[in-house]
C-alpha cells in the first residue's frame, strides 16, 4: 500500500499508543503527580510479554519450522551484530569507556518489545499484512545482543587488569576464574531474565496449543490487548518525560547516537528481512526490532553483569531518546524507507 511519508507519520502520531505516550510526556513536563503503582506497571509488562509471545508462538505453529528457519536465523545474528559495530563507534567517536560502550552497545543490540507491538498496530492501522510469527524475532533478538555486550565488556575489564600489571602468573588464573564465572551469570540472565523467559516459555506454549488454544484465550490475550498497551504507553511516557532532564548529562553525541543509528539499523533490518525472504510487512517489523534499544531485558543484565557502566548513559539514550524518536517519527520513517526499498529490488 503506498502512503506517502507525512500520511504515514500523522497515521502513527494519530494512533493511541503515540497519543497516551504523548500524555504521559506532557504529564511528566507539567510535573504531574500521574503515576501508575510499581506493581501495575510490572503486571502490564508481564501480560504485553505474554501476549506478545503466545500469539508469535500459535502463529509459528500455523507457519512451520520450515518456513521459520532462515528468518528467525537472519534476526538472531542481526542482533548479535550489532552490539559489535555499536561498540567502536562509542569508544573511537564518542570516547565512551570500554564497560560504558559495551552496556549501551548491548541495549542497542537488544530489543523493545513495546516498540515492536507499537510498530504492529501502525502496520494494521496503514493495512499493510505482514508475517504473523514476526513475534518470533523478538524472542531470539533480545539475549544474543546482551550476551555480546557483556563478552565486550568482560573482555575489556579483563585487558585494562592485565595491562596494569596488577596480576601475576596465579593472578592471571584467578581473573580468568572470575570472568568465566561472570560470563556463566551473564548468559543465566541473558537466557533466563523475566522478560526472555516469558517471551521464549509463552512462544512455546502458543506453539504447543495452536489455533485452537489462541481461540480459547482470546477474550483475555487478545481484545484487551491494545488498551493495556495504551496504559502501558501512558506509563512509559510519565518515565522518558522524567528522564529528559537527564539529556544535558549525556552530551550531544548520544543524543545523535539515539537517533541515527536506529535510522541506520531499521534501514539494515529491512535489508535482511527482504534478503530473507519475509514480506514487506515482516521485513519492516524486523527493521524496527533492529532499530530498537531494550530497557528493560538490558538494563537489568548489565546491573547483574556489569556494574561498571553508568546506567545513565545507557537508559536515557535507550529510554530519553530513541523511544521516544521511534514512537513518534522512526516507525513511519522505517515505514517509508520498507515501501522504496521492495520498489527498488
Amino acid at each position: 500500500m503506498n502512503i506517502d511519508l507525512l500520511e504515514a507519520i500523522r497515521t502513527n502520531l494519530l494512533a493511541p499508543p503515540a497519543l497516551f505516550f504523548a500524555l504521559g510526556l506532557v504529564a511528566a513536563l507539567v510535573k504531574s503527580d500521574l503515576k501508575f503503582p510499581e506493581p501495575l506497571y510490572v503486571a502490564m509488562t508481564i501480560y504485553l510479554l505474554a501476549a506478545i509471545g503466545f500469539k508469535g508462538g500459535v502463529s509459528m505453529a500455523v507457519a512451520g519450522i520450515a518456513t521459520l528457519w532462515l528468518p528467525l536465523l537472519a534476526a538472531m545474528l542481526l542482533g548479535a551484530a550489532i552490539p559489535l559495530w555499536c561498540y567502536p563507534i562509542l569508544r573511537r567517536v564518542g570516547g565512551f569507556s570500554p564497560v560504558d560502550a559495551a552496556s549501551v552497545a548491548a541495549h542497542y543490540g537488544s530489543v523493545s518489545a513495546v516498540t515492536f507491538t507499537v510498530a504492529v498496530n501502525f502496520l494494521e492501522q496503514v493495512k499493510l499484512p505482514f508475517e504473523p510469527y514476526a513475534a518470533a524475532f523478538l524472542a531470539v533478538m533480545e539475549s544474543p545482543a546482551i550476551i555480546v555486550g557483556i563478552v565486550l565488556g568482560k573482555l575489556a575489564l579483563a585487558r585494562s587488569v592485565a595491562s596494569s600489571g596488577a596480576s601475576g602468573a596465579n593472578g592471571t588464573n584467578r581473573d580468568a576464574g572470575t570472568l568465566g564465572a561472570t560470563l556463566k551469570g551473564a548468559l543465566h540472565e541473558a537466557c533466563f531474565g523475566r522478560s526472555v523467559l516469558l517471551l521464549v516459555g509463552t512462544l512455546l506454549i502458543g506453539f504447543a496449543c495452536g489455533k485452537r488454544g489462541l481461540e480459547s484465550t482470546a477474550g483475555f490475550f487478545v481484545v484487551p490487548f491494545h488498551g493495556i498497551l495504551a496504559l502501558f504507553l501512558l506509563e512509559l511516557g510519565t518515565v522518558a518525560g522524567r528522564r529528559l532532564g537527564e539529556l544535558r548529562k549525556v552530551g550531544l553525541f548520544l543524543l545523535g547516537f539515539g537517533v541515527v543509528m536506529p535510522l541506520l539499523h531499521a534501514a539494515v533490518g529491512v535489508m535482511v528481512g527482504s534478503a530473507a525472504g519475509l514480506s514487506a510487512g515482516g521485513s519492516m517489523l524486523l527493521g524496527t526490532l533492529a532499530a530498537s534499544a531494550s530497557y528493560i531485558a538490558a538494563p537489568a543484565a548489565m546491573r547483574l553483569s556489569l556494574p561498571e557502566a553508568n546506567p545513565t548513559l545507557s537508559l536515557t539514550a535507550a529510554l530519553a531518546i530513541t523511544f521516544p524518536f521511534n514512537v513518534m517519527l522512526g516507525i513511519p520513517l522505517c515505514f517509508a524507507f520498507t515501501e522504496w526499498w521492495f520498489a527498488a529490488t
